[in-house]
């Protein structure tokens, strides 16, 4: 009797144990997130914070964290919290991204017996068959969680192999392992029960934003007015609602990865209120911070535009710019083996280049700092009907420094370069050449056109002769500015020495 008491003892230990472990072990879900605060940087990346609440045991937990991005970066997870920082760590991080789709429900059910409906054109009923799948009809790519069609599906149906067998494929359940979106399974160690406020930040790429401008030129070209679009795009596999939005523009160094999803993207616009600026900026280390006042959803698969900045009547001028040399022979500057070529830079190029300048300065309704970006310029023509009249990229460009965009090339202003000289004065020491540069105005006013030279052949050299005057802008450029009546024509003819 001793000894049975003693098993039955032993064995109702034993359930208990189980029976704590399969408690133990069953996953803890934390909530959706009570707030989300999003700084996405200009770098295809975004850091996320966000608050969640769970329910913990004392001990060992087992956490599942939902709905996260499919492109986290789960090495920079970090996790703590706020109801207490000490009580909680987490031990095991697993990340889990095998979402249900054809291809991997397919890959589950290899080998196994599946299900087939057919129709029976004689009596009008489906029945059904049974046979054991052999091969999906989808091959996996490197990339993870990726498939693409590799054939067609093949079974085993009444002792034969049938190549895409007819009927309705059916599945008796999801099998184990599917999610139906990515999430965290953390091993979480817990010396505090019960209910914790915590924070999880992470990054996570295919966030991203970057910045758009629209310029509106008066009929003077001295006036024009600029509008600063953010735009956002989220191809991270989730949505984000009622977000805090902060903007990072810079230069940052970032160690590149592989990128691992290639998404379509839809694309919606929200309308916002232009007289209140709805950013507003603060310096990050030795880059910029642009805040969004107010919080916004951020949906998956999404491009979204907010005003980041608008200025009024911003004092602008047009230039011309003609830099006649061939671009063939920009490479070659200061290149030793060409410098004594005869033959070196007589190509050129007739078009005359037509700038539009400004400076982003308070005086010009601006003053913000301006995150790299695309300008797109319109004009409105003589109906009054805006057109697009060309755009350029500019780089970060701080406040009180100038925009300069090439729009692209004058059609009735034209430039010619030729080298009427090349002459030996010290053989392999000394050599000297003549150019002669013509532009010819065909506006129905008057303009003035900066034409630049580069004396590429060596960094040592001296203009020697000019027909006018002119300004050494640095060592590799020289500068003259022409004024040229309507229908004028003006010649420019120069000698350069150089030294070595």
């Amino acid at each position: 009797m001793t000894n049975r008491n003693g098993f039955l003892r032993l064995l109702f230990s034993l359930v208990c144990v189980c029976m704590a472990f399969a408690q133990e072990e069953k996953p803890v879900s934390m909530s959706e997130p009570t707030s989300i605060e999003l700084t996405i940087y200009n770098s295809n990346f975004a850091l996320i914070r966000e608050e969640r609440n769970v329910i913990l045991n004392k001990g060992l937990n087992s956490v599942v964290v939902p709905h996260i991005p499919a492109t986290i970066d789960g090495a920079s997870l970090h996790f703590s919290s706020l109801t207490d920082a000490t009580a909680v760590r987490v031990l095991e991080q697993n990340f889990q991204y095998d979402l249900v789709n054809q291809a991997t429900l397919l890959e589950k059910y290899l080998g196994k017996e599946v299900e087939f409906i057919r129709f029976d054109e004689l009596t009008k009923k489906e029945y059904s068959v049974r046979g054991k799948l052999l091969s999906t009809g989808w091959a996996p790519q490197n990339i993870s969680n990726q498939f693409y069609s590799g054939g067609q599906m093949i079974a085993e149906i009444n002792g034969k192999i049938e190549i895409n067998p007819s009927g309705r494929l059916v599945l008796p359940s999801l099998p184990e392992g599917l999610i139906l979106s990515p999430q965290l399974e953390w091993l979480v160690s817990n010396t505090k029960s019960g209910d914790h406020k915590t924070e999880v930040s992470y990054i996570a790429e295919q966030l991203t934003w970057s910045c758009d401008y629209i310029a509106l030129l008066d009929a003077t070209d001295t006036k024009l007015d600029l509008t600063g679009w953010v735009t956002l795009t989220n191809n991270s596999g989730t949505a984000f609602k009622n977000a805090g939005l902060k903007l990072v523009a810079g230069d940052l160094n970032i160690v590149k990865k592989e990128e691992r999803y290639d998404k379509m993207i839809s694309y919606s616009a929200i309308a916002l209120d232009a007289a209140k600026p709805q950013f507003q900026q603060k310096e990050l280390f030795e880059y910029k911070l642009y805040s969004l006042t107010r919080r916004t959803d951020v949906a998956n698969n999404e491009t979204k535009q907010i005003e980041l900045t608008s200025g009024k009547n911003i004092s602008a001028k047009k230039i011309f710019v003609y830099d006649g040399i061939g671009n063939e022979w920009r490479q070659w500057f200061n290149n030793y083996s060409y410098r004594e070529q005869s033959s070196f830079g007589q190509q050129s190029n007739a078009k005359v280049g037509v700038f539009v300048s400004f400076k982003n300065d308070e005086g010009s309704g601006l003053g913000l700092p301006l995150p790299k970006g695309r300008v797109r310029v319109y004009k409105r023509d003589d109906d009054g009907k805006e057109q697009f009249i060309g755009e350029d990229e500019i780089d970060h460009t701080p406040k009180d420094e100038e925009v300069k965009l090439y729009l692209g090339n004058a059609f009735d202003i034209v430039g010619s370069r030729v080298q009427k000289d090349f002459k030996t004065v010290v053989s392999g020491h000394v050599y000297e050449e003549t150019f002669e540069i013509k532009i010819r105005n065909h506006k129905k006013e008057a303009t003035e056109v900066l034409v630049y030279e580069h004396p590429w052949r060596w960094d040592q050299w001296d203009i020697i002769k000019a027909d006018c005057g002119w300004e050494k802008v640095d060592q590799s450029t020289i500068k003259f500015p022409v004024k040229l009546k309507k229908d004028e024509e003006k010649v420019i003819t120069y000698m350069i020495r150089y030294s070595w």
